[in-house]
């Protein structure tokens, strides 16, 4: 299947919300973080596959602000595999070139795995394969909101001007503000929702729903995504007969 894409028209920015580890474990019968773990393979894969393709932008949502509300156990393990994975996959990144970073409320995340993804973020601030993303204590609204802040904060100590707000200025504001706009939005698992991340910047992303549950999502199904993605006609607001002229 990776034979049949495009790699001339390749998305520039794909986002996924990588869901149902939780399902996926309790069909086996197992604990949820059974599902966790082995979706840390997954992403292991698919962080590769997207590199290999030459995708310049990959953000991952990997912990919201409202999976705080999860119970205790559950977001300590989750905090544990987000620590261990990063010792140990960092070097892999590095290793192919590629640039971790991260968005959300940093300041939230426990000490131990602020200070191992501040690490991983300075050793592969240079790589330019590929940036990799990590959506940590993220929410879009939330992030809207200290934008709106800003920018309102700015305009009382006349720093900016009414005139001067702008989709531009906006996006200054934002998490995603080095980053373009999403091209491709997948979400894993049969559901149909957005969970808010990245509304603002997935105003004209394509989106994808597939029922496959994460720990099962392969290079394959990427692959597949791209490829559906390639065959849509994207008009950004214009008529078909504009966009063949």
């Amino acid at each position: 299947m990776k034979t049949q894409i495009d790699i001339t028209k390749l998305p520039q920015h794909i986002a996924i919300i990588m869901d149902g580890n939780g399902r996926w474990a309790k069909q086996k019968g197992k604990l949820r973080v059974f599902g966790h773990e082995s979706g840390a393979g997954t992403l292991r894969n698919i962080i590769q596959a997207t590199a290999e393709l030459g995708i310049p932008y990959l953000t991952l949502y990997a912990f919201s602000t409202e999976n705080w509300n999860r119970p205790k156990a559950e977001v300590n393990a989750l905090m544990s595999l987000l620590f261990r994975g990063l010792q140990k996959e960092i070097k892999m990144l590095h290793q192919n070139n590629i640039r971790l970073n991260a968005i959300g409320d940093m300041d939230s995340l426990p000490t131990n795995v602020q200070k191992e993804l501040q690490k991983s973020i300075e050793l592969t601030q240079h790589n330019t394969r590929c940036t990799i993303t990590l959506a940590l204590a993220y929410g879009s609204r939330q992030e809207l909101i200290q934008a709106v802040k800003k920018i309102a904060s700015d305009v009382k100590n006349n720093i900016i001007s009414l005139d001067d707000i702008d989709e531009l200025r906006i996006n200054q504001e934002l998490y995603t503000r080095k980053m373009p706009n999403v091209d491709l939005l997948i979400r894993t698992s049969g559901e149909h929702r957005i969970s808010n991340f990245l509304l603002w910047q997935i105003a004209y992303a394509e989106l994808y729903f597939t029922k496959v549950l994460w720990p099962d999502f392969t290079p394959e199904h990427l692959y597949q995504a791209i490829i559906n993605f390639q065959q849509r006609e994207r008009r950004f607001g214009k008529t078909s007969e504009q966009l063949s002229k």
